[in-house]
């Protein structure tokens, strides 16, 4: 091969005399992949918040106690008789408390696990909300106050007043934003709460809290944990749920088999909890993920339709190249290096597009009542998708010139003499 100096000077010259061609072909390749930062950066972002409203407020592993049928039923202890069938008609659950059997010494084993990042005990309280003649049905939740906040970031979801309040003050509420707005309540207000044995506590709302759906926030308040088991009227030890954190999420199915082999207690993984939701996650990435390859596929032909036609119009150049002693060989690599020039310059103009518009995305007001704690459209500045796009574009625009280039290889200096 010559010189690759003199190759990129000629490369440079062919390019600078079809301006227009040059800028049309770089513009192609910069719009498409400048076009897959921002779809990329702003689907991914989106699924990233998705997946944040559920995951982080959903824990890995869920223990509690389920009101079920017993298993084995006492007609079932009979030594069975052949020629016999026993059938038994609407079989009722067996007396069975909501509160997790020593919950506390559990909670420890739990806690001493080095897969478990945190655990938190909860307690739930169905409750009527009392306001005037008003009357709504809900749920009181009793928490760990500090174990929420720091294991499933539950202080984002208040968005009016400080969760700490809960600690300052034992009769405290964090009242659903669903049920503060129909009962015209605000931070500073009592409110009446009556459980199922018609006793009534009066608590004072020292904040609001919104998860983003609507039949959670008309029904679901938060108390601290010895709030919620004085208006159940029970002792310290009355744990209706424990909540846990690993550090791997994708321990949580082997490890809620486990507790429940060892345990009497039921386990709910996450994966389990939330599978619709984890399929619905997928497709829209590949989706994602489609659409932005489309695009630089589509970017890759328009510089492969582009360099075709340089090729033809530089037949004559071609053809003195070759009579002056350049080789097939040379003549390919002439083309092969404008097409990667044309890509170096398209995709660093891209990703400079695709930085810019994703940042001027990411600073859009985007407010909902559903999102409390979003206020921008969400963005991902992943640095793989730059890195992907300036990859690509080099790769396409190889591939894209290659093609081409060969073509101008084969081309027979004499032939195209004699044609002129």
């Amino acid at each position: 091969m010559s010189d690759l100096k003199l190759i990129l000077d000629i490369s440079k010259t062919h390019l600078i005399s079809k301006k227009k061609q040059t800028a049309v072909a770089a513009l192609g390749v910069t719009f498409g992949i400048g076009t897959f930062i921002i779809l990329m950066s702003f689907m991914t972002g989106l699924n990233d918040l998705l997946d944040g409203l559920v995951l982080n407020r959903t824990p890995h592993i869920q223990l509690f106690n389920k009101i079920e049928p017993s298993e084995t039923q006492p007609i079932d202890k009979l030594s069975k008789i052949d020629g016999n069938l026993n059938y038994i008609h609407s079989i009722k659950p067996k007396l069975k408390l909501e509160r997790i059997h020593n919950a506390l010494p559990l909670l420890a084993e739990l806690r001493n696990n080095k897969k478990v990042n945190g655990a938190s005990l909860q307690t739930t309280c169905k409750v009527f909300y009392l306001a005037g003649s008003n009357k709504l049905g809900g749920v009181i939740n009793g928490i760990e106050v500090a174990e929420e906040a720091r294991l499933f970031n539950f202080k984002d979801y208040i968005v009016e007043g400080d969760i700490n309040s809960l600690l300052k003050r034992k009769n405290a509420i964090l009242l659903g934003s669903g049920i503060a707005k129909k009962l015209s309540l605000t931070i500073g207000d009592k409110i009446q709460v009556m459980n199922t044995s018609g006793s009534t506590y009066s608590l004072i709302i020292s904040g609001i809290y919104q998860s983003g759906l609507a039949e959670v926030d008309d029904i679901q308040s938060y108390v601290n944990l010895d709030m919620a088991q004085q208006i159940l009227g029970m002792g310290s030890n009355y744990i209706t749920r424990i909540h846990v954190k690993l550090f791997d999420m994708n321990q949580a199915v082997p490890m809620s088999k486990t507790i429940e082999s060892l345990y009497e207690v039921n386990a709910l993984d996450i994966k389990t909890a939330n599978a619709q939701f984890d399929t619905g996650s997928s497709i829209r990435n590949l989706i994602s993920y489609a659409v932005s390859i489309t695009l630089l596929i589509v970017a890759g032909f328009g510089i492969y339709n582009i360099l075709n036609m340089f090729i033809y119009e530089k037949m004559n150049d071609i053809a003195i190249l070759k009579a002056t002693g350049f080789t097939g060989a040379d003549v390919k690599w002439i083309f092969i290096t404008q097409a990667l020039i044309i890509g170096l310059l398209g995709g660093s103009l891209g990703i400079a597009i695709g930085y810019g518009g994703s940042a001027f995305i990411d600073n859009v007001p985007f407010v909902t009542e559903a999102l409390p704690t979003i206020k921008t459209y969400p963005i991902n500045y992943n640095p793989m998708f730059y890195f992907a796009g300036i990859g690509f574009a080099l790769i396409s625009t190889f591939l894209a010139g290659y093609l081409p280039a060969r073509k101008a290889e084969k081309i027979d200096p004499v032939e195209i003499i004699r044609g002129q």
